[in-house]
């Protein structure tokens, strides 16, 4: 039962550890995509992109898209 526990604590820290920090957003959905055979690519990878962008699928190709603004309630 020890090892049980132990393994599973082990997974979750390793789990735990991979996740991105600062990053907890993510692309937006595509709902409608060109009918271009290879649409052209902006970016490949979010290190292409500039500070607070990501490379996100878009409705033909990829680009970096900046992160969304959420007004903070905590100014209210």
């Amino acid at each position: 039962m020890k090892t049980v526990a132990t393994l599973l604590l082990v997974g979750m820290l390793i789990v735990w550890t991979e996740l991105p920090t600062g990053s907890a957003w993510s692309c937006p959905p595509v709902r409608v995509t060109c009918a271009r055979p290879n649409p052209p690519n902006q970016c490949y990878s979010s290190r292409q992109c500039p500070l607070n962008h990501k490379c996100c699928r878009s409705t033909c190709g990829t680009r970096c898209i900046s992160r969304p603004f959420f007004p903070s309630l905590s100014h209210v």
